[in-house]
């Protein structure tokens, strides 16, 4: 193909090649083939294909003057080693192209994983701070409340003491007044009586004789007999657990007298704060406002105390569901249960509590079967309950929606 001497010496050739028109074009695996006089850019030479038309934008390498277009007079040995040696080149660039890729895919994807990783650590970082604002919040509640409690005291400590005085001064002047009595008819007395003669001791309002006859008389001794009413329990006697419901309230009154931790690492609580009951009550409280939190606090602190009673497991339990706790909630309902023993009428409603919490969490977890086992014992205790009924139910589609779909 005849190309102007003005164009080869640009470093930009343009060429048309008409495929209908060259028979080599036709002939497979080539399009078009040409041995070029000189190297060309091939990052930046491009072919269009279109119309029957073969477009070449051509790039040298050198901008020089080309005498040809082609490599002219070449042996066939040189032609077979010219084109060799562009295959070999074709495919060294195809492969470092595919490594370039690679390694910048590889790059990205490191990037990728790197901006994730830092992402992950922010919202880590975001939970931890709002987790320690909250414990620092109830840390505060928990201050502000023993101060208060402080106050409280010296108040009531105050007012005591003020009490204790006026009570003191009413005995005196009760005293004196008494005093003061005795004191006048004795001196009317003894301005009757006659002078005492000398030898004789002189009587006074503080003599044996005066004091014996202002005694009152001793109290007679009486023997007083107390009678207990003897405890009933609601089942009929030939129907009733007798032993149980004995043994459940012996456990009940040695767990009330138990002491389960070191009373000297407890030394900065006061009084009330190392008693179980008032802790649960305090933790319902807190968990009535929904302080979670706070609740789950004041049952540690009285488990502490005290690791006998099951209701401070059972209601640390609930709170543990609000939470999202939901391993801490099994664990804890399972241990009501065990203290929950022996199943007798009088516990039957912790009972069914701890049945229903723990068959929630497991419910929550997707351990449905579990779940359902628990609310199956639950209502083998309260058979009428319509609401664990219903749950019960609702747990059993569950399970047979979960099995068809699988």
């Amino acid at each position: 193909m005849p190309v102007p001497r003005q164009i080869m010496a640009l470093p930009l050739l343009v060429l048309c090649a008409n495929a209908l028109a060259t028979r080599q074009v036709s002939i497979p695996p080539f399009l078009f083939e040409a041995i070029l006089y000189a190297p060309i850019d091939d990052t930046n030479s491009t072919a269009k294909i279109g119309n029957g038309n073969i477009f070449f934008t051509l790039y040298k390498k050198e901008p020089a003057m080309w005498d040809s277009l082609t490599l002219e007079n070449a042996d066939k040995e040189k032609l077979q080693y010219l084109r060799e040696n562009a295959v070999l080149k074709a495919q060294q660039k195809a492969k470092e192209e595919t490594e370039a890729k690679k390694a910048t895919k590889e790059e990205h994807k490191k990037y990728a994983l790197e901006a994730t990783m830092k992402l992950e650590e922010a919202e880590r970082k975001r939970i931890e701070d709002l987790k320690e604002k909250e414990r620092q919040k109830v840390t505060e509640e928990l201050e502000l409340w023993k101060n208060q409690q402080k106050d409280a005291d010296k108040y009531k400590s105050v007012q005591k003491e003020g009490e204790l005085h006026q009570e003191i001064g009413q005995l005196k002047e009760r005293k004196n007044e008494k005093m003061t009595k005795t004191r006048i008819p004795n001196e009317g007395t003894s301005k009757s009586r006659p002078k005492p003669t000398k030898g004789h001791a002189s009587c006074s309002i503080f003599s044996p004789n005066v004091k014996e006859e202002q005694l009152p008389a001793p109290r007679s001794a009486a023997t007083i007999k107390v009678n207990f009413t003897p405890r009933v329990f609601p089942t009929a006697l030939r129907e009733s657990r007798v032993a149980e419901e004995e043994e459940w309230l012996h456990k009940q009154a040695e767990a009330r007298r138990t002491v389960s931790a070191d009373l000297s690492e407890l030394e900065d609580l006061k009084e009330e704060e190392k008693n179980p009951d008032w802790l649960k009550d305090k933790g319902n409280k807190m968990f009535a406002m929904g302080n979670y939190l706070a609740a789950v606090n004041a049952y540690n602190l009285a488990v502490r105390l005290n690791n006998k009673l099951p209701l401070l497991y059972l209601n640390r339990a609930a709170c543990h569901l609000k939470l999202r706790n939901l391993h801490k909630a099994i664990e804890d309902s399972s241990k009501a249960l065990e203290l929950l023993t022996p199943p007798v009428p009088d516990n039957e409603g912790a009972r069914v509590k701890a049945y229903v919490r723990r068959g929630t969490a497991f419910c929550q977890l997707e351990l449905y079967t579990e779940g359902l086992q628990d609310y199956e014992a639950a209502l083998k205790i309260d058979p009428k309950n319509k609401n664990i009924e219903k749950d019960a139910e609702k747990i059993r589609h569950l399970i047979q929606g979960t099995m068809q779909g699988s």
